[in-house]
């Protein structure tokens, strides 16, 4: 710790600064919930749809019980078969491949773009030449920044693919000036706690601009029932509660608010660690990421394990998203990948770490975090 500094806590994250100024509208929304007896299902859910779909610039918006069904409701909805593939990058959370695989596809791999750690367009041009028996492909806007999505938009369409986007990690991020939401057959979205918008539990959204889509995956979340008791297909059961969706309405109206503290913290982080020489990585925003919303501000490191544990005993809290490539997974062997399949992906996954960026740090936190990367690169 730098001499003149005073020992500080930082955590990762804290829900606290913008909870407690909301404390009692989250309790009115919550009693009204109670009170109603409708708990799932319930008018909050109808309008949260409503007002998602506004904000999002999208169509038409369907919540779901969490961003891993949102992203497995999409297959089905997609008309992903067993036997069919589908492309994903190894560099991103479980639920990703996951979902191909419990749409009972395989998945295929395609390394990412070093600087965003979202798909790479050019590797993803190659793997469709050589890889026959593709359906869809699902881009991840990780961290909070859009992949590239115009090549990749150009690269399914050409081939007949639908394209499913996992921005769990992404809500309200753009490309190019136009809403992720908007991007792709049918986009994902995680309202996990951690998130830009989270609820007090599991919950999930998903976009799209088609009207018979949006009324297939408001059935294939309640067991492939448009009709109560009649099933047209075998969807899940995939429902929002209502008391998730009474709080993401009180929230969703400060989310701006909270992106825009994310971005400013993003903003002084990196004009207080370029200054001088430091061995510290900082995120590189794209051209055509005309809004990142900084789920995450991820560092790089070749000596990643020690700086994290240098945070670690100076307060600060930080985490590895991610460890382990997907294609290094011990259940996903059976795929055939080995170790430098995906050197972008497994180099990262060596040097990347992320620190406290959430709404409520104050200046203080942040200057204190920049200088003990400088102190640990002295």
């Amino acid at each position: 710790m730098p001499a003149s500094t005073t020992l500080r806590n930082v955590p990762l994250l804290d829900l606290r600064p913008i909870h407690e100024p909301l404390r009692e509208e989250l309790l009115a929304a919550i009693a009204r919930v109670v009170d109603s007896q409708r708990f799932i299902l319930g008018e909050d859910v109808a309008v949260l749809e409503k007002e998602l779909a506004a904000y999002c610039h999208a169509g038409h918006a369907v919540t779901c019980g969490s961003g891993s069904d949102a992203l497995f409701l999409a297959l089905l909805a997609a008309d992903v078969q067993p036997g069919d593939r589908v492309v994903t990058t190894p560099f991103t959370f479980f639920a990703s491949a996951g979902a191909i695989v419990r749409a009972g596809a395989t998945p295929v791999f395609v390394d990412i773009d070093p600087a965003t750690y979202n798909m790479d367009p050019e590797q993803l041009e190659r793997t469709a030449q050589r890889v026959p028996g593709i359906k869809a492909v699902l881009p991840i806007h990780l961290y909070g920044g859009a992949a590239d999505m115009d090549p990749i938009l150009d690269i399914a369409q050409r081939r007949g693919w639908k394209v499913i986007g996992d921005a769990a990690q992404s809500i309200g991020a753009e490309y190019k000036g136009r809403d992720v939401a908007a991007l792709g057959d049918i986009v994902c979205f995680s309202f996990f706690p951690t998130k830009n918008l989270g609820g007090m539990g599991e919950g999930g959204l998903l976009t799209t601009a088609d009207p018979a889509t949006a009324k297939r995956l408001a059935g294939l979340r309640v067991h492939g029932s448009q009709v109560r008791y009649y099933h047209d297909e075998v969807g899940i059961n995939s429902r929002l509660d209502t008391l998730q969706a009474a709080i993401l309405r009180v929230k969703l109206r400060h989310l701006d608010e909270w992106t825009a503290a994310r971005q400013t913290n993003a903003k002084l982080y990196i004009e207080l660690l370029s200054r001088g020489e430091q061995q510290v990585g900082l995120p590189r925003i794209a051209d055509y990421q005309t809004r990142h919303v900084f789920n995450q501000f991820v560092v790089r490191s070749a000596r990643r394990d020690e700086l994290k544990a240098y945070l670690k005993t100076n307060g600060v809290g930080s985490e590895i998203y991610y460890p382990l490539p997907l294609h290094k997974q011990a259940c996903f062997r059976n795929l055939g990948y080995r170790e430098g399949d995906f050197p972008v992906s497994e180099q990262a996954a060596r040097e990347v770490l992320a620190l406290p960026i959430y709404p409520g740090l104050s200046r203080e936190d942040l200057v204190y975090v920049a200088e003990l990367l400088r102190e640990f690169a002295a």
